[in-house]
């Protein structure tokens, strides 16, 4: 076999994910290749749009400790690029007071020493106005919290990783990856070979799996993104200081989340944090609008400052997972059986179990784009062989099996 290679490292995928690894491979000095299937720019994966929130608000200790060094590092690419990325905001949390879930988070937070605000019954209009609290829910604030510019984020990533010698690729579609001491990546326009690859295409993750003999459970869910209209403009500007918000519990469903009006005057986005599974290629077809109607009665229940009609829809791909099943193709790496829901919507970060130059990083659940410094800096030190920051048990695919395991 020829041990010629091109690159050090290829990465598939210029999402958010893909593009911080880049970066974080090209400041190890290792010669790095990105490859995207679309013309960058692009809306088809899951990393596009202009804002995301940015939070230490969860129920697990383990994000919230990895957000602390997060935020460092968004800083420290503002720095670099001299380019704002960030804006604090605060984030409102609502749910049930005496719920699992609100307490989980108001625990996290008290526990790890995160600056936050407790509001109650008496102070809640006075600090947040155009929003009804319903009866028996606490409210909290998660100061440090806020807006990051996503379209701007991975434009600066990308052009950072550039500036550090990285080549990338854009409107290349991988046909193939052969794996070996050095594996082979083939294109619709050429044939690559590196000492590893990475895998961070998001919907797309599987299709890529599937050359090397591996299929994670993995579903992708298509996501409308909606934008609610100010009754009175500038009632829930960002210039106003109105918070991000996540709802923890609405009716029979869990987690709503929104962002001040900023990307388009006057509109307010509010989303559900989940959708109905999807072909990522044909995305297009499925119209399904039950969540829109949930949308609709929590607009209307919570934020009497907005017009309870959705004035603009976009979409976004979820990709989390769907089945506690890891098969090797024709093998039996089997941990599961397809009837089993994993419920816990955390990410996938480790090496392939055949292949150790073949790593990925998948199953972002529609939360992973805060992540992107740290993902990339993760994956790249499971490149390299490195002893990785954080404990990467929550995120292996053996957990799969543990979870198995657990429940006979």
């Amino acid at each position: 076999m020829s041990t010629n290679v091109d690159y050090d490292c290829i990465v598939i995928g210029a999402g958010v994910q893909g593009s911080f690894t880049a970066y974080q491979l090209a400041k190890k000095n290792q010669r790095t290749l990105l490859l995207e299937q679309f013309v960058l720019p692009h809306t088809r994966g899951s990393s596009h749009g202009q804002t995301r929130i940015i939070r230490k608000a969860y129920q697990q200790d383990f994000y919230t400790h990895m957000m602390e060094e997060c935020y460092e590092l968004w800083a420290q690419l503002e720095r670099e690029a001299g380019v704002k990325l960030y804006r604090q905001t605060g984030l409102l949390v609502m749910g049930p007071e005496e719920s699992q879930g609100y307490q989980m988070i108001k625990n996290t937070l008290q526990k790890n020493k995160v600056p936050i605000e407790i509001l109650n019954r008496d102070n809640f209009s006075q600090h947040i106005p155009n929003v009804n609290l319903a009866l028996g829910d606490g409210a909290m604030v998660d100061i440090t919290a806020g807006v990051l510019y996503a379209d701007r984020a991975l434009k600066t990533v990308q052009r950072q990783f550039e500036k550090l010698g990285g080549v990338i690729r854009d409107n290349e579609q991988v046909t193939d990856v052969k794996p070996g001491p050095v594996v082979t990546v083939t294109t619709s326009a050429g044939v690559y070979r590196a000492k590893s690859v990475v895998v961070t295409a998001g919907p797309w993750a599987n299709r890529l799996l599937a050359h090397t003999g591996l299929q994670l459970p993995l579903t992708v869910v298509k996501i409308n993104v909606c934008y609610w209209k100010e009754k009175v403009p500038g009632s829930y500007n960002v210039k106003q200081r109105f918070p991000c918000f996540l709802l923890t519990e609405f009716e029979e469903t869990k987690d709503i989340y929104g962002l001040p009006s900023n990307e388009y005057p006057g509109l307010m986005k509010i989303c559900y944090h989940g959708g109905s599974e999807t072909n990522p290629d044909q995305r297009d077809k499925t119209t399904n609008r039950s969540d829109i109607d949930i949308l609709q009665r929590c607009v209307a229940c919570c934020f009497p400052g907005l017009v309870p009609e959705p004035a603009v829809v976009e979409s976004c791909l979820y990709t989390g997972l769907g089945v506690v099943t890891v098969r090797i193709l024709g093998g039996a790496y089997r941990v599961g059986t397809t009837q089993q829901l994993t419920p816990d919507h955390h990410f996938v970060l480790d090496c392939h179990p055949s292949h150790s130059n073949i790593v990925f990083g998948a199953g972002f659940s529609g939360h992973g784009f805060k992540f992107g410094p740290i993902i990339g800096k993760l994956l790249c030190e499971l490149v390299l062989g490195e002893v990785p920051s954080y404990d990467l048990s929550p995120f292996r695919i053996r957990r799969f099996q543990d979870k198995t395991k657990s429940a006979l």
